[in-house]
């Protein structure tokens, strides 16, 4: 037997693979902590463009909280997230995770009022179901990052700008103010990236952002190395 949550599966995984994701379990969590779940995948929007994505919005006794979901431990970076996203809408910051992965993990969260439910050890979810979720999983994780590595889309001089100043730093206020943009814009920016495939659609959280865009500079180095290489009569 394999041990991954708190909760004893008893069927396959759907079609999607997706029947006991993170955001599940942390529903449940929530409930049994005494919290309603308002909202999954809560889309925030600032002037009519979308700037980031909260996984659970829960309330409990009158609160509102924005809820982000570690299915690991809480970093730096996490933390940030959370107090942001709860920020733009008003809510109160709350993660659900397997703990801090570091005491200064732990010492901004309280700085900055994030409060964290610990996932619970473990779930109990057999050989097969294991083995078929996880490749299910894994085949959309690489058939998504393949279509994007091998996309000839390549970025503006001023894509290259902004992507390096999201690589720069660790929430979106941040990247504004580093380009010298108020969030709105830089949102727009963002999502004007993603409709023509600079950053690929799922990037939609500020940490998939982030990832895209790294992984965008990076192949668009290597797709300048082969260039010159090709140039001077190289072999690659």
């Amino acid at each position: 037997m394999f041990y991954i949550g708190s909760f004893r599966r008893s069927s396959l995984p759907s079609g999607e693979g997706r029947w006991r994701s993170s955001e599940r379990i942390a529903a449940r969590i929530l409930e049994e902590a005494g919290f309603r779940v308002l909202e999954e995948h809560d889309r925030v929007m600032i002037n009519g463009v979308e700037v980031g994505e909260i996984d659970l919005v829960a309330e409990k006794e009158g609160q509102r909280y924005a809820v982000e979901v570690k299915a690991g431990r809480l970093d730096v970076g996490g933390v940030r997230q959370a107090y942001v996203n709860a920020g733009l809408i008003g809510a109160k910051p709350l993660a659900i995770c397997k703990g801090f992965s570091d005491s200064a993990a732990e010492a901004l969260a309280q700085e900055l009022g994030v409060e964290v439910l610990r996932l619970s050890d473990l779930f109990v979810i057999d050989q097969e179901e294991l083995e078929a979720l996880m490749r299910e999983v894994i085949e959309d994780v690489v058939e998504d990052l393949v279509s994007y590595l091998t996309s000839e889309v390549k970025p503006t001089e001023e894509d290259v700008g902004v992507l390096r100043a999201i690589v720069e730093t660790s929430d979106i206020l941040e990247a504004a103010g580093k380009l010298g943009k108020d969030v709105g814009d830089l949102a727009r920016t963002i999502e004007g990236l993603r409709s023509r495939g600079v950053i690929p659609r799922w990037a939609r959280k500020y940490s998939s952002v982030k990832r895209a865009a790294e992984i965008a500079l990076a192949r668009d180095r290597l797709k300048e190395m082969v260039g010159a290489l090709r140039g001077t009569g190289g072999t690659v």
